[in-house]
């Protein structure tokens, strides 16, 4: 109860419109009012390009059609195309999207570093490697049948291992710093990558075919056994990733600062690193190594938010809308050719990586 008696507001504002506060009990809540917008226009961007997603294509269906198939009222072409082709598309798009933009994000604040995220460090890599040699070796096809079971658990054991050894070699007097795990990891992209070639080199053809359409990254013919999967994953991993969200908020301080204010730093960094690399395994392993939506989407959304660390959530919806708009844009930009979701995302990311080596460069992180 307020002074004057009356209850207090569920939300108030605090400041000049600067926060939303909530309050139950002994628990509060503050989110800064642009936070609060960014995370709103995410959602509805999202919302139009997931309907969109469904709706366009060489086939178009209207969104009343839409609404109607996924009700159970619509008639049997819409059913087909938004049932079996479009809709666990889009939803693998999403799924993987936000475990890319979560993963990014926790890079970027473990380290400290823009430029660390899995695509450029080698944990898509060597994800890749480890799916791969099951696509190569396990008889799954290009899409992911057949024993599509075995591809998430060769790409998170492929990605974990690589993550151990970055850390162990970017780990010095206690610490790490982000120029030398990205340093590190670099280096274990391009010998990952060699790996991968020289797997497919040995594989005869057919082989090698249906690994490289995987390796472009794509989400042609993603059905529900993906969306399943990427889905129980996410269960886990998601909430697991909010529950580290106070050490995730102390380490983009400096380690001086966390230190003192009773963070255990090595174990926090290991755990944050496991959850990362697991939510890149599985975004991976459903959708490629899709490059720079990792990359670009927390530091895009720390620019739209105006925080000063990199928001967790906030990156994760961004890099879904990202996910979401690469892909129809592949779909719709060349029609009826179809361009893979990698490759709208590698044209687009690039010139973006250039600019932040940049900017790095201007203040002084460059290396």
């Amino acid at each position: 109860m307020s002074r004057t008696g009356a209850p207090p507001k569920p939300w108030t504002r605090t400041g000049p419109r600067t926060a939303l506060t909530a309050e139950a009990g002994p628990l509060g809540l503050r989110v800064p009012v642009r936070v609060a917008t960014t995370v709103l226009a995410l959602l509805l961007a999202g919302f139009a390009a997931f309907t969109a997603s469904v709706s366009l294509g060489t086939y178009a269906i209207p969104p009343g059609d839409v609404l109607g198939a996924l009700f159970g009222y619509g008639d049997g072409a819409a059913d087909l195309v938004v049932h079996k082709l479009r809709l666990p598309r889009a939803l693998t798009a999403v799924l993987a999207g936000l475990a890319f933009g979560m993963a990014g994000a926790v890079y970027q604040a473990v380290t400290r570093n823009p430029l660390a995220s899995p695509d450029l460090i080698g944990i898509s890599a060597g994800a890749g490697a480890g799916a791969v040699a099951t696509i190569l070796f396990g008889g799954v096809t290009a899409a992911g049948a057949g024993t599509f079971g075995a591809v998430p658990f060769g790409a998170l054991g492929g990605a974990l291992l690589t993550a151990a050894v970055i850390y162990a070699f970017a780990y010095r007097g206690g610490t790490i710093t982000g120029y030398r795990f990205v340093l590190v990891g670099i280096a274990a992209a391009g010998a990952l990558a060699a790996l991968t070639r020289w797997m497919l080199a040995r594989a005869d053809i057919d082989q090698a075919a249906r690994a490289m359409v995987w390796l472009t990254g794509s989400l042609n013919g993603r059905s529900w056994s993906h969306v399943a999967w990427v889905g129980w994953a996410l269960l886990i991993l998601v909430p697991l990733t909010f529950a580290l969200a106070r050490p995730y908020q102390l380490l983009q301080f400096d380690d001086s600062t966390a230190l003192s204010l009773g963070m255990r730093l090595h174990r926090a960094r290991v755990v944050l690193l496991i959850a990362a690399t697991c939510l890149a395994a599985v975004a991976t392993a459903v959708a490629g190594p899709v490059a720079f939506v990792a990359l670009g989407a927390p530091q895009i959304a720390r620019r739209v938010a105006g925080t000063a660390g990199v928001p967790l959530l906030t990156s994760g919806l961004m890099g879904a809308v990202l996910m979401l708009a690469a892909d129809l844009a592949g779909r719709l930009v060349l029609a009826p050719t179809e361009l893979p979701v990698g490759i709208v995302t590698g044209a687009v990311g690039a010139p973006y990586l250039l600019f932040l080596l940049a900017r790095s460069n201007r203040a002084g992180r460059g290396g």
